[in-house]
């Protein structure tokens, strides 16, 4: 089970991530309390060992602009949770998971449109696209097996409702912000607990 750790604002909360045995680390470049400048994401980035992957979250940026923060930070994928059409994907010139939000089953009729590696099922947004710790209906995303292995879930997990996820939707990945946080910052024993308790099925 693959896990990524969205948010992260500091080259210490980073080697948290890193020690947990996540598989991904996400940087939000949109507007959000977790908002962080290419700069910053670079000095991060620049202290990670090359095992893990790097993404950048981006909300109906310009792809110019997306396109010189890969490569100025060193991305390995492009997360984008806006209006993004295909065409607008077909621009990017890294992998990219592109993020759906899940209202009803409709919704989930459009992924095979999108060019991307994966896609991320999340819920309605809030406030801002995604880390909102708010859950959907998971029984929404069964009868996707033709995507087996592209299918990526958020919104609203932490450790005690990991695996009943995982259960119910068959992800090949799994990804978390704010339900790692504590007064909304990144927490080493929440992305311990979480990243154990996303792993444990693969035992």
């Amino acid at each position: 089970m693959k896990v990524k750790i969205c948010g992260i604002k500091t080259v210490e909360a980073a080697q948290h991530v890193v020690m947990s045995g996540a598989d991904f680390i996400g940087f939000v470049f949109a507007d959000s309390k977790r908002k962080i400048t290419k700069e910053q994401a670079k000095e991060i980035a620049d202290s990670l060992p090359s095992t893990i992957r790097k993404v950048g979250v981006f909300v109906n940026e310009d792809p110019e602009v997306v396109q010189e923060i890969a490569s100025t930070v060193g991305l390995d994928y492009v997360q984008l949770h806006g209006d993004e059409t295909p065409s607008y994907c077909e621009q990017i010139k890294v992998p990219i998971i592109k993020a759906f939000q899940v209202h009803s089953k409709k919704d989930l009729n459009k992924l095979e449109r999108y060019p991307c590696a994966y896609y991320l099922l999340d819920s309605p947004a809030g406030k801002y696209r995604g880390g909102n710790g708010e859950t959907f209906d998971w029984s929404l995303a069964k009868g996707l097996d033709h995507l087996k292995g592209k299918i990526m879930l958020a919104g609203g997990l932490h450790a005690e409702n990991v695996q009943e996820a995982i259960t119910e939707v068959s992800p090949v990945g799994v990804d978390i912000s704010s339900g790692v946080e504590t007064d909304g910052e990144k927490d080493p024993e929440k992305i311990n607990r979480f990243v154990r308790a996303a792993k444990q099925t693969e035992r």
